[in-house]
C-alpha cells in the first residue's frame, strides 16, 4: 500500500481551470522517515514502518525505543505500511513527491469527539411531535420487553458517545501536489480535528482519470 503520514492544516477554496470554486482540506507533508522493514521470510509478510514529528526521549518507553535503529531519531507518530510499494531501506525519507502519479487517494483519520448525545443527534431519529402535550419529543422510545426477557437486546439505538471513531473518507480527487511547501490539497473533508495526523493512502477503489 502507497501511503503516507500527514498533518491536517484545515479547509480553504480554489479554483479550477473552468473557473469552479472547489472546497479542498489542505494536508501538511513532513518527511516520512523508514525506521524499520518488514521481512516475508522472517515476519511472513512484507512492509515499512514509517515514522514523522521527532519525539522527546522521555515521552518514549524503552520497549518502544529498543525497535528504532542507531542513528534514527524517536518519531511520535509511528504507522506500519504492507506490501510499500517503493524502494527504501531504514534512513530514507519519502514525502509528497510519491502521489505525484495518484489522482484520487483515501485519506483514514479519527472523527471529531461530539460526547454523550442523543438519538436524535447520534442516529438522527425523526423524534414525536412538537405539539403540547404529547410528552414525546427527542426520546428514543420503547427499548425493552413487557414480557420475558427483562433486557435490552444488543445493538440497539440509544444515546451514547459519538464520534472519536476511525473513519475513511474513499476516492478523494487530489486537486494539487504543492512541492515547495510540502503540501497536498484534495477535494473535499477529511475526518480529524486541525493540526491531527491522518494516512493518506492510494485510492483502492478509484484511479486514473
Amino acid at each position: 500500500m502507497l501511503g503516507l503520514l500527514t498533518k491536517k492544516i484545515g479547509m480553504t477554496q480554489v479554483f479550477d481551470g473552468d473557473g469552479n470554486l472547489i472546497p479542498v482540506t489542505v494536508l501538511r507533508v513532513d518527511a516520512n522517515t523508514v525506521i524499520a522493514q518488514r521481512e516475508k521470510e522472517k515476519h511472513g509478510y512484507n512492509a515499512v514502518v514509517l515514522g514523522v514529528d521527532d519525539a522527546k526521549p522521555a515521552r518514549v518507553n524503552k520497549p518502544e525505543k529498543g525497535q528504532y535503529p542507531e542513528g534514527i531519531a524517536l518519531k511520535r507518530h509511528v504507522r506500519e505500511f504492507r506490501d510499500f510499494p517503493k524502494e527504501c531501506k531504514i534512513g530514507d525519507t519519502f514525502g509528497e513527491e510519491i502521489f505525484e502519479n495518484c489522482r484520487y487517494v483515501d485519506v483514514i483519520g479519527v472523527s471529531k469527539g461530539k460526547g454523550f448525545q442523543g438519538v436524535v443527534k447520534r442516529w438522527g431519529f425523526g423524534g414525536g411531535r412538537k405539539t403540547h402535550g404529547s410528552k414525546f419529543h427527542r426520546e428514543p422510545g420503547s427499548t425493552g420487553q413487557s414480557t420475558y426477557p427483562h433486557k435490552t437486546f444488543k445493538n440497539v439505538k440509544l444515546p451514547g458517545r459519538m464520534g472519536r471513531e476511525q473513519v475513511t473518507a474513499l476516492s478523494l480527487r487530489v486537486i494539487k501536489l504543492d512541492k515547495e511547501n510540502h503540501l497536498i490539497l484534495v477535494h473535499g473533508a477529511v475526518p480529524g480535528i486541525k493540526k491531527s495526523v491522518v494516512v493518506v493512502r492510494a485510492a483502492v477503489k478509484k484511479q486514473g482519470a
